[in-house]
């Protein structure tokens, strides 16, 4: 499993993603779930993804090889294409391509081939855009009523994010909201972990403006962790019935 969530702001997006993909006792594993594709100056990109990992490789695979191509054209690349709209129907359909053809192999385990995917993005004189790409290749925008999306083990996260994040909210204060989204989810579901891949894109930068790992041992984050753990105990505390 795993938790995704991504920021659609007046200032700007963020994106937040863990790297775990099982986990038990002496089974943990971890794979990067966050891409990121830029031509600076012209257009921005970040993908998230969650479910089945055969799927989601195989997709992010073809894009980069479609982007790639000599032969390459808007309708076909993700670097191409005119909007962010249909970045995400380029990305639509070649997860739902990919979905079919893994679950076409798994006879009764098809079920499981299943993925689904945050884009957000931006190109040089458009706006910025965030969606939820779905299994069947269907998708969901982010909007000012609902400026966020996630994707996994998102039920965790969602009770802080619902109460502080609007498209007002600053740079500072989403990348804090997200991150204690994810410590919820990280606190509340084992299939959820660290490292976090974390991403800062300013409005029209047309770059990446902030980017970073954040290991399992990072200070920074085990002190907010701490002190929002602090925050919860003495608030619950004053609470009377």
């Amino acid at each position: 499993m795993t938790y995704c969530v991504g920021l659609l702001l007046n200032e700007g997006m963020v994106c937040l993603s863990d790297t775990r993909t099982n986990a038990g006792l002496d089974n943990i594993s971890t794979y990067r779930k966050m891409f990121t594709f830029t031509v600076p100056g012209e257009r921005v990109i970040t993908i998230m993804t969650a479910g089945s990992l055969s799927v989601t490789q195989t997709t992010l695979a073809r894009l980069e090889e479609a982007a790639g191509d000599e032969d390459a054209t808007p309708h076909t690349s993700i670097l191409q294409a005119p909007t962010i709209l249909q970045v995400a129907e380029i990305v639509g359909r070649a997860l739902s391509d990919t979905s079919r053809e893994v679950a076409s192999r798994m006879g009764a385990n098809a079920s499981s081939a299943s993925a689904s995917m945050i884009l957000a993005g931006q190109r040089k004189d458009g706006d910025m855009r965030v969606f939820l790409i779905y299994p069947e290749g269907n998708f969901i925008e982010a909007t000012a009523d609902t400026p966020y999306l996630q994707i996994g083990e998102h039920k965790y996260g969602k009770p802080i994010l619902d109460r502080v994040v609007t498209p007002e909210t600053s740079l500072a204060d989403a990348k804090k909201a997200v991150l204690l989204s994810m410590d919820s989810t990280i606190r509340s579901n084992l299939s959820v972990g660290m490292p976090l891949d974390l991403v800062v894109i300013k409005k029209d930068a047309l770059k990446i403006t902030e980017q970073r790992r954040i290991e399992a041992q990072d200070p920074a984050f085990a002190e907010m962790s701490n002190a929002w753990s602090e925050a919860l105990k003495d608030a619950y505390t004053r609470i009377e019935i």
